[in-house]
């Protein structure tokens, strides 16, 4: 059985190697950008990880602020080492995933519910107002939780056209189109 997470520390936190640790080494500041901001232009993940913020390593905790435009989605994706906790702030959300039986799981989110993604399973939001934003608060049970974009994982990383073809039931031309819609605009 494989299993991955955060692992238990045997110490309160995990010091920086210059072991310089006082309130600053605890705060997280990147968040001040989203007070008094205009309403998102384009999806954006604000995250505080282990990789933005230090003092989470070993706390087996992060946190994530989703900004939805209008009509805009967050690709289907998972997290293989943490669950996701969304609480919807503003606007509306259509969220789902699909359980490891391939059964789906919807709900259309209000200003103020919880959602609960489960570890590892693959899920998605999307705002499908077409006038309002949306923002949501994610927090994760890791540090690193990790994402694996499904899009970007089939279609961006080099997996032979004939290969998604066949596992797709198309052609190789269609596959080359969804390749080309993930390309980075110049």
């Amino acid at each position: 059985m494989a299993m991955a997470g955060d692992p238990d520390i045997i110490t309160d936190f995990i010091a920086p190697p210059n072991g310089t640790v006082d309130g600053n080494f605890f705060t997280y500041t990147a968040f001040r950008a989203l007070v008094g901001g205009g309403p998102p232009t384009a999806f954006k993940i604000l995250k505080a990880t282990m990789a933005e913020f230090p003092a989470l390593n070993g706390q087996s905790v992060s946190y994530a602020v989703l900004e939805f435009p209008s009509n805009s989605t967050n690709p289907p994706h998972t997290h293989p080492r943490a669950a996701e906790l969304l609480f919807l702030i503003d606007g509306t959300l259509e969220v789902g995933f699909v359980d490891t039986k391939n059964k789906l799981f919807t709900q259309t989110l209000q200003v103020g519910d919880l959602f609960v993604f489960p570890k590892g399973l693959a899920h998605f939001q999307y705002n499908a107002d077409p006038q309002f934003p949306a923002l949501a608060v994610s927090a994760f049970g890791s540090a690193n939780a990790g994402t694996v974009s499904i899009p970007n994982t089939l279609f961006a990383t080099g997996v032979d056209d004939n290969v998604l073809a066949i596992s797709f039931k198309t052609d190789v031309a269609t596959i080359q189109k969804l390749k080309t819609g993930l390309a980075p605009k110049p």
